[in-house]
Formats: C-alpha cells, structure tokens, sequence
C-alpha cells in the first residue's frame, strides 16, 4: 500500500492516519447506533455501562505499537536465491548473518530477501534477533515470480517451520527484584487504565510491567469455578488473570498503562500485585512478509482423512513483542498458519491459511490461533479455508485484547470462538462467513461446559460486531461477574439460548439482529481513530486532525469477490478523482472513475466476469487543480472463481 500527502510537515503519522480511515456508516440505507457505543456531536465515542460496571471494552490499543504508526518498511541488507536440496541453513545462516549487524536509530538491522523460487526447508528456520525482517517477493504458488518456502518431511515429528522471536512461553514470569508491589485500588473496571499501588517508587514512565490477579478461591466461587459443568471445576492457582503493559504516567502511588485491562479486578476477590518485567530473551521489531509456506502432506486433502506426518505449525510468533507478518499464505498445515504466544503488540495483516492437513478433531485447525499470553494482537484482513476454529483464542486466562477485524471464514468445520478458560477481550469485527461445512453455530462468546479440558466460560467482555454468519447462528452467553456482546450481526438467529447454545446459561448482550445500517461499521477502526486523533498524535500534523474522516479508500466488499465488487471512496470536497483497476503487472484493466468528484462519499461497482482469479489492486488518486497528485491509495482486491 503507497500513499502521498504533500501539504504535510510530518508526512508518514498523516499518512498512517490517512490509512487508517474507515468508514463509520454503511454505504446507504438507514443508519443507527449501538446503545452501548453512541457518537457525540464531537465524534467521540461514548460507552454505556451495565449495573455491574460493565461495558464494551476499547479494542484499539490491537498491533505493533498499539497502532500508532504503520509497519515499517526495513531495507533490504542481504538477498539470497533457493539452492538445491534443504535450504534450512543456508536460510538460517543468511538470517545470522543480518542479526549480526548493528541497529539502526529505529532497531532495525535489515531484512534478508529470498528472491523468487521453491525453498525446501527440511528443519526450522528461527528469527531469533530484535529487528530482522524475512521477506520474500510474493506470497503466489508460482515459483518464478513469488518465494515459495517449502517445509518437507517430519523431523521432528510435527514441527513448526518458521520461529520469530525468542523462541520461550515465558508468560511474561521474570520478575525484576525488589519491585513487586500490591495493588490498593478496591475495584479496576474493565476498561481502566489508572490504578493505585501501595509503593510507586520502583515505576518510571516507560517500564514495562506485569499486572497479575491471582487465581484464588473467592474469585472462582464468583465465576462459578469456571462453569465446567459435569468436569471438576477449576481449581486455585490454575487460571489467574495476567497483562502485560506499560506506564505511561506515575502520579503518587497512582500508575496509567499504555493499554486497558480488559476484566473487572476486584479487590475483596484477590489481591492483586504488579512488578516490573526483566524481558529476558524478549525479541521486537521482526517481521515476516511477502512469502508462501506450502507444508508438503502425504496424502493431501482438506478432509478427515488427511495424514498427519507432517510440518504442524507454518508461522509461530513467541517471546515477541512489537512485531508483524503480513501478505504471507500459510498452506496444509496440521495445527495453525499464524501462531501466537507469549506476545504482545503484534500484527498479522493481509495473510491467509488455507487448507490444513488434519483429521478433524481436538487441537487441530486453529488456523489463526492466539496462544497462552497473547495479548494486544491484531489480525486485519485474513482468510482462513476449512479451518475448525478459524480465528481463535486458545490460551486462556493469559489472552486479552485480541482483535479479528475485515477477515473471512470459508468451508468452517467448527466455530469461530474464544475456546477456553476466561479468554478476555475478544473482538470479532466484520468477520464473514462463507460456505461452511456445518449447519450449526458459526461463532461464540460462550460457555463452553465440560468440553476438551473443562474448558467452561471460554470468552468473556468479548464483542462480535457487524460479523455476517449467513443462514448460521451465533451465540453470545453472559459469564458471571461479565458480558460478552453481539451487536448488529447477521445469522439465522443471535441467542444465547439452548438448543442452540450447547450448555443453559443466561444470553448475553444482543442488539441490531439482521438490521443492517450498523454506526461505526467497525467498532476497532472507530476506536483507534478517536486514540490517535485525542491524544494529541492528530495536533502534530499542523491542523490536519479531521482528515481521515473525509479523504479516503475503503478496502473493496465483498474481498475476496466473484465476479463483483463494491468500492467506496471519500473526498472532503470537489476533486479532480482517478480510480482504476490494475493487474500486478501494472496493466490497467479497468477505469471506473475520472473526472471532477463533488464532496462526499461514493461507490462504484467493480465487474471482474472477464477476468482470471488472481490478485488485482485497486488504486485511488486525488489531483490538484494544477494536476499534482495530492493523495493516493492502493488497496489489494482478491477475484476468487
């Protein structure tokens, strides 16, 4: 994605937030408002509460660097071509070999380049240094244009072939010493980002500390030790309530995080504590782009049949904070194609995982999973194929602040969900669903019993928003001393009820069934714009505040699409608009607008009946009146026959 501003002191914040711009109402129709989530005269967000202090948590704190700048584009400091037979350490020696170098003023060292081929990778190629990027050239299946990373064999048994990160499932355990302090404040909301702590002295502004809500007897008899039904419920110590932020203000015994908690803390329950984060072995700034992981299996077939002697995880994000894939294609995998754990503040933009190889049943087909702590992770535009949990939280008490935003289900086996043990802040926003293999429910925020392991209350103060499930249904259950939220969604029912509900618990929150209309369209972009254009980021820009809300594209809907499309775009005023369709070679294959645009929004309609599948960009530009290009974006549209 490109863009230009050119009347701009500080160019890439306005260009991120140029970027950033969604649409906060539907392209026609009648309009209305969430009763939790209103708009004000200001454009600010303003949120209801319940009786319990509840409410719909802020999601926009999600991806590398809580989303206030865009993902970097590191230079490329080393390029190497596929070699015949295993490439694992040739590619790992190129990648130590970048690690090696001194970072830049930004962390960065460089990114290693793997020019178009098949790489056969027999081990596990491990980005194990802050500021290294492997990037390919393409994330296509032909290898002469595209870098096809080719995970062969099964040794070890089930193994995953790319590692980003420091490589441990610490949860976040190392303690500095000497700065452990409990928390005094009687209740912290979800929502909250200010709490009091009996000693503030060992906190500075920019540290990163680790709130930790033990797992204590009086809490599970508040949530129904769990809710496991004919299991044993859970027992103390087993699931306490932990994030990982940092502080932005100390003010006497009072500290303010970067982010929200995303679960009511109540002293009388458990005695809460904080301390400071050694970080030991904690990797940042790695990305991963551009490039293709075909995991070969025997006997290849997206059913239950398929053999499971094979590569098991195509990307795995671990001890990482700061970090992004993005236009990765993850194939025939066992368990995921994206993998969090034991990470914060990461990204996973545009990327797809199709396809796993797998019988169907526990631990399999996760294809987007967050893992045991999982936090703050943003997962925009994705696609997952016969997946049985698509997009899922499987980590627990540890995962909050998740978001799934703009992505697409296809052929789904199972639900979309929070899967077990008080999984908190989930939010699926404009998730869509297409073709399932099953006629049940598609996603939930619910109970979940005595499944797997008592899995019990699986998702809690989570959202789904403005996602379509079709002729399925969703269900949305009320934990105890919680909500979970559905809020103008599509489905042949919304409830929280049995017999659609597998287990009797009270509904949720649930409003706007099949009205279309929804105001903010997405919940997670209304969010983060109103953060970064009130905090002041928006005041460096020399007055330029207002602008995301009237100067943009909108990425296509459907996407992906067969054989049309739907393309909005947005000027503040009259503007001389170009709009076109082009091939990735740069052809053009279509001009849908040109000319003089009055101010306001429109949408145009994209017809690709002639055209082959494929990838197709859709590029959006605004001229002066002496013909300089002001502004322009691109947006990746994706025909699928």
């Amino acid at each position: 994605m490109h863009s230009i501003c050119c009347n701009c002191r500080h160019g890439a914040r306005v260009l991120w937030l140029l970027l950033l711009a969604r649409p906060l109402a539907p392209v026609s129709g009648q309009t209305w408002y969430s009763a939790l989530v209103q708009i004000d005269a200001q454009g600010k967000l303003i949120y209801a509460h319940d009786a319990e202090g509840n409410r719909v948590p802020d999601f926009g704190y999600a991806g590398y660097r809580n989303g206030t700048v865009p993902l970097p584009d590191v230079p490329v400091v080393k390029t190497i071509s596929p070699v015949a037979g295993d490439n694992t350490q040739q590619i790992q020696d190129a990648l130590n070999e970048v690690a090696a170098l001194q970072p830049d003023a930004d962390g960065f060292r460089g990114a290693l380049l793997l020019a178009a081929g098949n790489y056969r990778v027999a081990g596990t190629i491990s980005v194990n240094a802050s500021g290294v990027v492997l990037r390919g050239v393409g994330e296509g299946d032909d290898s002469t244009t595209n870098t096809v990373i080719i995970g062969t064999g099964d040794t070890p048994h089930q193994r995953t072939v790319i590692v980003a990160g420091g490589g441990s499932q610490t949860k976040w355990s190392q303690q500095v010493t000497g700065t452990k302090t409990n928390i005094t404040s009687d209740t912290i909301f979800v929502g909250d980002r200010t709490f009091a702590v009996q000693d503030a002295s060992p906190y500075h502004v920019g540290d990163n500390i680790v709130i930790y809500h033990p797992c204590t007897d009086a809490w599970l008899q508040a949530v129904d030790s769990g809710g496991t039904a004919t299991d044993a419920g859970w027992t103390v110590g087993e699931q306490p309530i932990v994030y990982n932020r940092t502080v932005t203000a100390v003010a006497g015994n009072v500290l303010t995080i970067d982010a929200p908690v995303f679960n009511t803390l109540i002293r009388s329950l458990s005695q809460s504590y904080v301390y400071r984060y050694a970080r030991t072995g904690l990797r940042t700034g790695i990305g991963i782009e551009n490039l293709r992981v075909f995991i070969e299996a025997p006997g290849v077939t997206t059913d239950a049949s398929g053999d499971e002697n094979h590569a098991w995880d195509a990307i795995l994000i671990v001890q990482a904070e700061d970090c992004w894939v993005r236009h990765c294609t993850a194939l025939h995998f066992g368990q995921s194609g994206f993998k969090t754990a034991t990470a914060t503040r990461v990204t996973i933009d545009s990327c797809s995982a199709l396809d796993p190889i797998s019988v169907i049943t526990g631990e399999r087909r996760y294809n987007f999973n967050v893992y045991t702590a999982s936090q703050l992770i943003l997962f925009n535009g994705c696609r997952s194929t016969y997946g049985r949990h698509d997009f899922v939280s499987n980590g627990t008490s540890w995962v909050s602040g998740c978001v799934f935003v703009d992505c697409v289900s296809e052929h789904a086996y199972s639900s979309t969900e929070g899967h077990r043990r008080w999984s908190q802040g989930l939010l699926y926003d404009n998730i869509v669903y297409r073709n399932p293999s099953i006629s049940a429910y598609l996603l939930g925020l619910y109970n979940r019993g005595d499944y797997g392991t008592g899995h019990g209350w699986a998702a809690v103060h989570s959202v789904a928003w403005n996602c379509d499930a079709g002729t399925n249904a969703i269900v949305i259950q009320k934990p105890p001393t919680a909500q979970n939220y559905a809020v103008g969604c599509m489905a042949s029912t919304v409830t929280g009820l049995r017999p659609v509900a597998p287990f009797s618990c009270p509904e949720g929150y649930i409003e706007g069934t099949n009205v279309d209309g929804l105001v903010p369209r997405s919940l997670y972009y209304a969010q983060l714009q109103e953060r970064l254009l009130t905090t002041g980021f928006g005041e460096l820009e020399g007055g330029l505040r207002e602008r995301p809300r009237v100067c943009r594209l909108d990425q296509n809907y459907p996407n992906p699409f067969n054989p049309s499309t739907a393309i909005r775009f947005q000027t503040v005023d009259s503007r001389w608009v170009t709009l076109g369709v082009y091939d990735m070679l740069g052809r053009e294959v279509s001009v849908l607008c040109r000319g003089k645009q009055p101010p306001g929004s429109r949408t145009v309609r994209f017809d690709g009946a002639n055209l082959s599948s494929g990838v197709y960009l859709c590029r959006f530009q605004i001229l002066a009146d002496d013909g300089t290009l002001e502004y322009q974006d691109v947006k990746r549209m994706l025909l699928l026959r």
